[in-house]
């Protein structure tokens, strides 16, 4: 599993497609969503905007599984 690091309280799913180049652009997120299902700590979620916070963990099947690090409490 790859860690991703982040600053900020969140980053939103359509953020992390990008960063682990499942996709080219933001403007691809919604597509992606809506033809590959991505699982956020074991449930699917297609929202693009879905805010991922410290310890999720999340399943792009053909891409990777990776957990999500983040501040601790929002610091």
């Amino acid at each position: 599993m790859e860690e991703i690091r982040f600053d900020s309280e969140y980053i939103t799913l359509g953020q992390l497609l990008k960063m682990t180049d499942a996709i080219d652009s933001g403007g691809m997120a919604k597509w992606f969503l809506s033809e590959n299902p991505v699982y956020i700590n074991g449930e699917v979620d297609q929202r693009r905007g879905r805010k991922l916070r410290n310890k999720d963990v999340v399943n792009i099947p053909g891409v990777g599984k990776f957990l999500m690090i983040g501040p601790e409490n929002g610091e």
